[in-house]
């Protein structure tokens, strides 16, 4: 099977009376609340989606993937996957331990810090999601977000105890040890990955037609996490999903899981992140569209 992104599957994830201790801890320090998608970004780091990442992002890597989409040590990354404050909040101290909740308050983990700085967002902006135009102006979905953060972003390793909840689309939330299982069981040696935020139309029947008369299993693999607000939901779009695996594709050489990740709309740069991660799923191809994570006119096709 395919090796993970970096060589090692990442597994940032305790359990048992390991967990339980790391949570005791975890009561005793200082919170650092994460939005949705930072917590979508944690989930993956901690199931190895991610790998080679074993946490949020250093300043060195985050400069690196800016400049060079790269981390700091030369490894292929195209964009950033940092935490940051939230509001007014300062900064903690480098070398501290802090405990990482979901937006629902519950307390994943822990993150050792190893950084913390105040970035340009304007040149983040810039360097990862200009596209073809000049420069990227402040109507693109990033804007909105790194406006709606603090102005520090923290770097770091991860440590979780548990996952965030979930109140939907349990039974498809397939970690990357899991879907790699998966493939190994149904004897598949070449996987390629389908990334959708949309409904499957006619083109994408046609592109997954072809993926499967070159490779043994297809993966059809949904990013549910957070998108714009006037894209499809994943609710209206996991009802399609299952239909098709249901009444359509052969059974014995498809599969349905979720991809948690938030969107990005970062086009090329984003293509390349999700090719990344659904190595680390244990995909040995993508199907790319025309434009993918596109948004407006920013990429072309």
């Amino acid at each position: 099977m395919i090796q993970p992104h970096g060589g090692t599957l990442v597994s940032l994830l305790i359990e048992g009376a390991d967990a339980d201790a790391l949570l005791e801890k975890a009561a005793g320090l200082p919170i650092l609340p994460l939005d949705s998608r930072e917590t979508s970004d944690l989930e993956m780091i901690a199931t190895g989606a991610m790998s080679p990442l074993e946490g949020f992002m250093s300043q060195a890597d985050y400069d690196s993937v800016l400049s060079d989409i790269r981390l700091a040590d030369g490894t292929v990354w195209p964009l950033p996957v940092v935490l940051s404050t939230k509001g007014d909040a300062p900064a903690p101290e480098v070398g501290t331990q802090a405990a990482l909740a979901g937006p629902d308050g519950e307390i994943l983990g822990i993150i050792e810090i190893s950084d913390a700085w105040q970035p340009d967002k304007k040149a983040e902006l810039l360097a990862c999601y200009s596209g073809s135009n000049a420069e990227a102006d402040e109507e693109h979905p990033a804007w909105g977000w790194l406006n709606s953060v603090g102005d520090t972003y923290i770097g770091g390793r991860i440590t979780l105890a548990r996952l965030p909840r979930h109140a939907d689309f349990n039974e498809h939330r397939l970690t990357p040890a899991e879907t790699r299982a998966n493939f190994a069981e149904c004897g598949w040696s070449t996987i390629a990955a389908f990334q959708t935020r949309n409904p499957i139309h006619r083109a994408h029947e046609y592109l997954t037609k072809v993926a499967l008369e070159q490779t043994d299993g297809l993966l059809i693999h949904p990013l549910v996490g957070d998108t714009k607000s006037d894209d499809i939901s994943s609710t209206v779009r996991m009802r399609c999903y299952e239909t098709l695996l249901e009444r359509y594709y052969p059974s014995e050489r498809t599969m349905l899981a979720v991809y948690p990740q938030a969107m990005r709309y970062g086009g090329p740069r984003e293509a390349v992140l999700h090719a990344i991660c659904r190595q680390n799923y244990g995909c040995t191809h993508i199907i790319i569209g025309r434009d993918h994570a596109g948004v407006g006119s920013y990429y072309g096709t």
